[in-house]
């Protein structure tokens, strides 16, 4: 039976996806578990794998051509096969019918099947690993007891085998920056005359969207404050001198805003239209800027975590974000977010709400400003920080109330460590 792959969904906010590379072409044999396409969506490049087996009867997408979800990607059945029924279901809907066609004999039902490696989880063994990073580490002799999971409840993947051999890695981190190269060069850019035209990425696309909504359907206000960041700087010196993990003032920043968020509750919540929900748990988004856009990791349960693990999970983020390496689980169940521009230099600026939340805290740079202390003028290093608010959630008062909290955190930072 010939099974049918479509365009799989693989956010929340995914409406259209991009084949970044094929890796079988029509005619070869799939086995399950081997790699068929690399899928760009709006936040990260993801692996498409195989859970059949047999010959890959037809290609439906073409590299870098964007299309909808459920857009018949591949067919994959016995040599020989006759498909034409499947394509003529897909004729009037949304297949593309661009690519080679098999000449075929029988005719069949369809089945559809769709799976990703990061939603897969083994359960039949002992050691939860993807089928292609079994494969893999059989090939090259490897213990999978000695692989280190980075998966979902520490499932090994594909690049968990490749990260356990070093010269490998290298080699097919540098195959792919070719391949990836190579498909912008040829499908992105369109020269014409005096300028050039750039096709908007999936990501660049759902940015745009989410901030256009969010911008228009939820009356924006702002509040600023500056803070006094003298304390927090002498503090931060001290704390990493002694710590092996050495923490940002954005670090800081994270865990003062989510105590203060405990004292204020009705900050961190959501609009759903005909009921406000507030959380009992507080999960920060925080603004990564990569070269294509703006996405937001997020880091769960921050009022329970100290300022050290705060650091290393948001350095672990940043730097899966711009590898394109987040997953759903990464980016998802954000209450609060933070857009810190400071180390841009940047003194004062406004961010617009990152839906579904409430607020949003745009944190500008430290600076040296004279400020009156004691009746005396003095050199203090001062940062302002706005919050935009959403005003069918958040009133001014409780958004000020926020604020004077937030800032007392920030100037009396022992409170922090507390």
């Amino acid at each position: 039976m010939a099974e049918v792959i479509e365009m799989p969904k693989l956010s929340d906010t995914m409406t259209e996806g991009v084949i970044a590379a094929w890796h079988k072409n029509v005619g070869d044999t799939v086995k399950a578990g081997d790699l068929l396409a690399e899928i760009e969506t709006d936040k990260a490049t993801m692996e498409l794998e195989s859970y059949f087996d047999g010959v890959l009867l037809y290609q439906g997408i073409e590299v870098g051509k964007p299309v909808p979800i459920g857009t018949l990607m591949a067919i994959i059945g016995k040599a020989g096969e006759d498909i034409s029924t499947i394509l003529a279901k897909y004729s009037g809907g949304t297949a593309q019918t661009t690519t080679k066609n098999t000449e075929t004999k029988s005719e069949t039902t369809t089945q559809t099947s769709v799976q990703n490696t990061t939603t897969h989880t083994d359960t039949d063994d002992r050691i939860k690993a993807s089928p292609l990073a079994k494969k893999i580490a059989a090939e090259k002799g490897i213990s999978l007891e000695e692989v280190e999971g980075s998966g979902d409840n520490g499932r090994i993947v594909k690049k968990d085998v490749e990260n356990y051999v070093q010269q490998q890695k290298q080699q097919i981190t540098q195959n792919i920056q070719q391949t990836i190269t190579q498909t912008t060069a040829n499908q992105n850019l369109v020269t014409q005359g005096a300028y050039t035209d750039t096709l908007v990425s999936q990501m660049r696309k759902t940015i745009a969207r989410r901030l256009s909504e969010s911008l228009y359907s939820a009356p924006h206000f702002f509040l600023t404050m500056e803070i006094n960041m003298d304390n927090i700087i002498e503090l931060r010196k001290q704390v990493n001198a002694i710590s092996d993990v050495k923490t940002s003032f954005n670090d800081w920043v994270v865990k003062a805003v989510s105590m203060a968020l405990r004292k204020h509750p009705k900050i961190n919540a959501s609009w759903l239209g005909d009921k406000i929900r507030t959380y009992h748990y507080i999960n920060i988004g925080v603004a990564v800027a990569v070269d294509e856009g703006l996405l937001v990791p997020v880091i769960r349960n921050t009022d329970q975590k100290t300022i050290t693990q705060i650091s290393t999970e948001t350095k672990q983020l940043a730097e899966k974000a711009k590898n394109k390496e987040l997953q759903p689980a990464d980016w998802e169940g954000n209450t609060f977010t933070i857009s810190n521009l400071g180390m841009y230099g940047i003194d004062e600026f406004t961010a617009i709400i990152n839906p579904p939340d409430a607020c949003i805290l745009a944190v500008g740079g430290i600076k040296e400003t004279p400020i009156v202390k004691n009746g005396q003028v003095v050199i203090g290093n001062i940062m302002k920080v706005t919050l935009s608010c959403d005003h069918r959630i958040v009133d001014g008062a409780m958004g000020a109330a926020f604020l004077q909290t937030l800032k007392t955190l920030l100037e009396e930072p022992f409170k922090i460590l507390i």
